[in-house]
């Protein structure tokens, strides 16, 4: 696969998830975790979040601005490394606001404690299991019966 379909790839799996769990570094050195809906994935794999100023990766952010979000579905996953900024642009934050953002905004775009974070991507690893659970498991037995390595799919890594 040239790089650009594997950009590709990770774009479409990104986008097919929606939701990806963006891990940070605490304090005391510490991964911390929490799921957050990407509102844009550009194409060459950097992303934008909502999420609020006095939120824990805010200061993780802040503090230290490597992360890596992780998105999956079905039988395909992606991981994703890079380093974070948080955006109060407000002319920024109103260009990307939609309705699902006000669930957790609801007095709009101008809320003082809104912001965005915007992932720089450096690299991803992407992982594809063609044929769903069905094909997996077959691809189990096969490798049980002939006693060799499963093999279920592609994978790869891209630099973005």
């Amino acid at each position: 696969m040239t790089d650009a379909q594997s950009i590709s790839k990770v774009t479409d799996i990104i986008n097919g998830s929606h939701i990806g769990m963006l891990t940070t570094i605490n304090g005391e050195g510490a991964l911390v975790s929490r799921p957050l809906a990407v509102q844009e994935v550009l194409d060459d794999g950097d992303m934008w979040f909502f999420t609020g100023l006095n939120t824990s990766q805010v200061t993780h952010v802040r503090a230290d601005s490597r992360v890596n979000v992780s998105f999956g579905k079905n039988t395909e996953w992606v991981s994703v490394a890079g380093t974070a900024e948080v955006v109060t642009d407000r002319a920024k934050i109103r260009e990307m606001w939609n309705q699902a953002v006000e669930a957790w905004f609801p007095d709009g775009p101008d809320t003082p404690e809104v912001c965005l974070l915007r992932v720089d991507s450096d690299s991803a690893e992407y992982w594809t299991s063609p044929g769903g659970t069905a094909a997996t498991v077959l691809q189990w037995v096969k490798a049980k019966v002939t006693n060799s390595r499963m093999s279920v799919g592609e994978s790869g890594t891209v630099d973005l």
